[in-house]
């Protein structure tokens, strides 16, 4: 998908990802396109699926979930469909990742206390092996993609 996008997309993607909430008129302002080009741009993006959604950044610790970890979880077995019922229902655990290796996933959890964590864990280790990693703090919050390296403006060189 990434050869399909031109330099004035990846130029809206990285907009939108720094101010979703930008409008289109100072969008268009921004990637030097009118709004309601600008607005196509944005539907087609959604449409094609590389746009996903738009969200609200949450200070978790402001709302009550003060601990954060990562748990690997090995998980033995093919049967993954009571995992995913558990996923689905604890939202503490605000992400999930399949993985290779050692560890068939690794989750993000945000707990409102240790013993709160401890529980969440105790209802994992009925999936298989778990290991906690305890946040200290976050070095690098979330950031989106920029363009590869692949893609360049017209006039610009290629190696």
């Amino acid at each position: 998908m990434a050869g399909n996008l031109d330099h004035v997309d990846w130029a809206i993607i990285e907009q939108l990802q720094r101010e979703a909430r930008i409008s289109f008129s100072e969008l268009g302002r921004r990637v030097n396109l009118s709004p309601s080009a600008t607005t196509e741009r944005v539907r087609n993006l959604e449409a094609l699926g590389v746009i996903t959604g738009y969200r609200a950044e949450v200070d978790l610790a402001k709302v009550g979930y003060p601990v954060l970890a990562v748990v690997r979880l090995k998980y033995p077995g093919n049967r993954h469909e009571p995992l995913r019922g558990l996923l689905a229902e604890r939202r503490e655990i605000l992400e999930c990742l399949r993985t290779t290796g050692d560890d068939c996933y690794t989750l993000k959890v945000a707990a409102t206390s240790m013993g709160h964590l401890e529980t969440l864990m105790d209802e994992l280790a009925a999936f298989g092996s778990a290991t906690t990693s305890v946040v200290y703090s976050q070095t690098l919050p979330y950031r989106g993609p920029t363009a590869p390296e692949s893609t360049t403006a017209p006039g610009a060189s290629t190696p």
